[in-house]
């Protein structure tokens, strides 16, 4: 079939290469060069380990905290409350018990499939040489912060998940550079890639060779016919016909969404991080700084440090001192970094549902249109299965994750 996918990113990309597997035609329509796009500066983590939501007792015990501070890891500016309300009721209702184990089973039952995906991928396009598994390290200041996680860690045991919890001294032998931490654990299964921007470049080039072909241009109406789904880009006259649609546009997918039946509950989450030259900070491996609200990772092109959630919307400029603000609290931990070293600073865009699930699945006025987006934090980790999901979608064929734990109509 011929089929568009609306959206560029790394969720795009793979799925992308999933239908060319299936011997579709594939066309990608993206604007292109639009700032912010969660795929090009990531932190780079395969996070298939994680099982909890955002909407957890970790984050509403911080919460309190975080929100008292303005550069802190989690803030909303003043003027974008009203319009976050309706998302931060759904959230509020996604943080009961019940709501939490379904998450979790769901986060669970995709994030399961996400690595073994990763490899069939990058096994079949010859691109292996981006997953760097070193495993991924949480820290904990306070010993006491520490045991309080010993319920979700058991949790993941449970999952089968490899978490050997260590001690100060262990960390120490694993991480020499890594001041003021009482304890860890290494989840050594977990990996990270090269660097986000590059895998994603590489899978678009070979998308490229094996037929896909790329349209530059911002779709505006999504039209529904008999004969086609037809697609209207800005600034062009001519009309994209299609048999399938991919809605995958990240967190410029909502408005599409609502034209097509699907009034999704999808917000984003600017996060900010700074990128430093190979070897500042002195670490082997990514590392959670639990409690702190960020991350590092030694990616090819440099050491980055980001996280935080911010709510602003997609037009509020950013707020770099958010990134320096994460920097100082590095030093906390890396005494020796230099934070005038030259850096790179980013902004981006988290397509975030308050459940923390994606939306995958068909739209609710025409099954014809796909969605695949929302996916938060995760969008590298579940990427490659979540196209995985989508191509099984268009043939008919029953997959390894359950579809309706991510469909549109959950809303």
């Amino acid at each position: 079939m011929r089929i568009t996918i609306v959206g560029a990113g790394i969720v795009g990309i793979a799925t992308a290469h999933a239908l060319i597997d299936e011997g579709h035609q594939v066309t990608l329509v993206d604007p292109g060069g639009r700032p912010g796009r969660a795929t090009d500066a990531n932190a780079g983590w395969i996070a298939h380990t994680d099982i909890m939501p955002l909407a957890s007792p970790k984050v509403w015990k911080n919460l309190p905290r975080w929100l008292a501070d303005p550069l802190g890891p989690l803030t909303v500016r003043p003027g974008y409350l009203p319009h976050l309300a309706p998302w931060l009721i759904r959230f509020f209702l996604a943080s009961t018990p019940k709501r939490i184990e379904a998450s979790i089973a769901a986060i669970r039952a995709i994030n399961t499939e996400a690595l073994p995906a990763w490899q069939r991928r990058l096994d079949a396009l010859d691109l292996k040489r981006h997953l760097r598994d070193r495993g991924i390290l949480s820290v904990w200041r306070s010993r006491n912060a520490f045991q309080d996680s010993e319920k979700v860690l058991a949790r993941q045991r449970a999952f089968g998940i490899s978490a050997d919890a260590l001690s100060a001294d262990d960390i120490k032998r694993l991480e020499p550079a890594l001041q003021g931490v009482s304890a860890g654990v290494l989840y050594a299964d977990a990996c990270h890639v090269s660097d986000p921007a590059t895998l994603a470049s590489e899978l678009m080039a070979r998308a490229l060779d094996r037929g896909a072909t790329y349209c530059a241009g911002q779709v505006i109406a999504i039209g529904l016919r008999d004969d086609a789904v037809y697609l209207s880009t800005e600034g062009n006259l001519e009309e994209l016909q299609s048999d399938r649609v991919i809605i995958a546009a990240g967190a410029w997918s909502r408005v599409l969404a609502k034209d097509l039946g699907d009034a999704i509950p999808l917000d984003t989450e600017r996060g900010y991080n700074a990128t430093f030259s190979n070897g500042a900070f002195n670490l082997s491996r990514p590392i959670m700084f639990e409690g702190e609200g960020f991350v590092t990772t030694p990616l090819d092109s440099g050491d980055r440090v980001g996280g935080a959630v911010e709510f602003a919307g997609l037009n509020a400029e950013p707020n770099h001192r958010r990134t320096d603000a994460i920097v100082g609290r590095l030093r906390r931990f890396l005494p020796h970094l230099d934070p005038g070293l030259p850096q790179r600073r980013w902004m981006g865009f988290r397509p975030s549902i308050p459940d923390s699930l994606p939306v995958i699945g068909r739209a609710r006025k025409d099954e014809r249109v796909i969605y695949a987006f929302g996916h938060g934090h995760y969008g590298l980790t579940q990427a490659a299965v979540t196209a995985e999901m989508v191509a099984v979608t268009i043939a008919g064929r029953p997959g390894n994750v359950n579809l309706k734990l991510f469909s549109a109509q959950r809303f």
